[in-house]
């Protein structure tokens, strides 16, 4: 545990998850280097090489046993990370230390590690990500009906409801979530392919048959969970496949910071409020404050991995020929952080949605405060119907909207549209009959509807497929 004189990074103090973390932790990193030394041993054996069971047997006895202390002693020796595992690995496993590593080079355990990481820590991804949209589900399922005012450039517009905005959110997350099924469903391992990718060492130890080469890597995905490899490669698998992979967890950040921003304005609204804990406190100065703080982090790492997809990105466009080694220092740090800080994201997302707090009494005031500007096509339509001249009124409603707008804005009043349209004599109608002709409800559209057509037709397919996944609970640890 590094002490209170050391930096401490605040995805892992703060914001990311247990197992996360532990994706991403040393003994996750070389354990399965040790699976895959072998994963390589097992099918140089059964290929034909002189390895034998009992060298297997004794790699397998320690695989989980990494021996650190020797590791690191080593490393200060040799500078080579990847050599100073062997070398740990075969002073626990003498009769197996000369045949660990045969035929390989460092990226054989380096990159195929990081892409078994990367497969690991999408499935984790996935799994919140499906609980995030069955979250926002019930809620938009619970608010289909609820009438709202919506803004375009945040200004009144035509009424939704609270649950048809809420699909909005929802799509987007949608997206993510085919996205991440893509992506990971083209996830390959590197195999084993040598210093520049020729897999020369092979068609020495081979003889060069390459019938029995080919069916190296093969084996070794099966062995390690995978399909395929990566048919060519240089020295590493094409960084493309890291900028790949953050682009996707880009693309989760952007969904929930706009998430963040529709609950932030909301809660300025005093329409909706993110979870607020008894004891929470929202300033140091300001006692009565509920400060939107959850979504404001969600925005802020949301930021954070935005900006580090760039990394991957030029890293992949600037590697020269078959490898070189500026992406390792940029990588350990890029994919790592890109991870925990999208994990720590979706816990918030996903705590934020659970407990939202909806105030219909505030919303449909906002609502009806603006509801006569738009409800005036409706009225010009019925007076219209009763004899009234359609030219003549629109006229008039645009000069009574003025001057409802100028009582509101100028005069600090609530808007009386619907009363100076009662006394104007052109309109023949009563303030009752207006009022009683002034229903939420009758302006949102098909909102309600397309909320439950989306849900039915695009969501609960989704939720069904990845029903095992449902039903964790997210836990933010400030």
């Amino acid at each position: 545990m590094p002490g209170t004189d050391q930096y401490i990074s605040p995805l892992s103090e703060r914001y990311a998850s247990k197992e996360m973390q532990y994706i991403f932790s040393e003994d996750m990193k070389f354990k399965t280097w040790r699976r895959l030394w072998i994963a390589l041993a097992e099918t140089e054996k059964e290929l034909g090489l002189d390895i034998t069971d009992e060298q297997i047997e004794e790699l397998k006895a320690h695989k989980d046993e990494i021996n650190y202390d020797v590791a690191r002693a080593r490393e200060k020796e040799v500078r080579h990370d990847v050599m100073s595992h062997v070398y740990a690995y075969g002073v626990q496993c003498p009769k197996a230390a000369g045949i660990i590593h045969l035929g390989a080079t460092s990226c054989y355990v380096g990159d195929n590690t990081d892409i078994i990481i990367m497969n690991e820590a999408l499935g984790l991804v996935k799994k919140k990500l499906v609980n995030v949209i069955d979250e926002i589900k019930k809620f938009a399922l619970a608010n289909k009906d609820l009438p709202t005012l919506a803004f375009t450039h945040f200004q009144p517009a035509q009424p939704t409801t609270v649950g048809k905005r809420a699909t909005l959110w929802l799509q987007d997350f949608l997206m993510d979530l085919n996205d991440l099924e893509y992506i990971q469903g083209s996830l390959k391992l590197l195999g084993s392919k040598g210093t520049t990718g020729t897999q020369a060492s092979f068609k020495e130890l081979f003889n060069g048959d390459n019938e029995t080469i080919d069916k190296i890597d093969p084996m070794i995905a099966e062995k390690m969970g995978f399909e395929s490899c990566y048919a060519v490669s240089g020295q590493t698998y094409s960084r493309k496949v890291d900028a790949r992979v953050a682009n996707l967890l880009s693309g989760i950040a952007a969904s929930a910071h706009k998430f963040s921003n529709d609950i932030r304005l909301l809660q300025h609204l005093k329409e909706i409020e993110e979870p607020f804990e008894k004891s929470q406190i929202g300033s140091s100065a300001m006692a009565y404050k509920r400060n939107p703080m959850r979504s404001e982090r969600i925005a802020s790492l949301s930021r954070y991995v935005m900006i580090d997809a760039l990394n991957p990105a030029i890293t992949a466009a600037t590697q020269w020929f078959e490898r070189t080694l500026d992406d390792s220092a940029n990588k350990r740090l890029s994919i790592p952080e890109g991870f925990l800080a999208t994990d720590g994201i979706l816990d918030l997302v996903l705590n934020v949605v659970d407990g939202l707090v909806v105030y219909p009494k505030v919303i449909e005031k906002r609502l009806r405060s603006e509801l006569p500007f738009m409800a005036t096509e409706n009225i010009m339509m019925d007076c219209v119907k009763k004899g009234g001249n359609r030219q003549v009124l629109h006229e008039r409603i645009r000069e009574l909207s003025m001057e409802a707008g100028a009582h509101v804005k100028k005069d600090g009043l609530d808007n009386d549209l619907l009363k100076l349209i009662a006394d104007d004599p052109s309109f023949g109608v009563t303030l009752e009959e207006l009022n009683e002709g002034l229903k939420c409800e009758e302006y949102t559209g098909r909102a309600s509807y397309q909320t439950e057509k989306f849900i039915a037709d695009e969501v609960d397919e989704v939720l069904k497929k990845y029903s095992d996944l449902l039903g964790i609970k997210a836990e933010i640890n400030v």
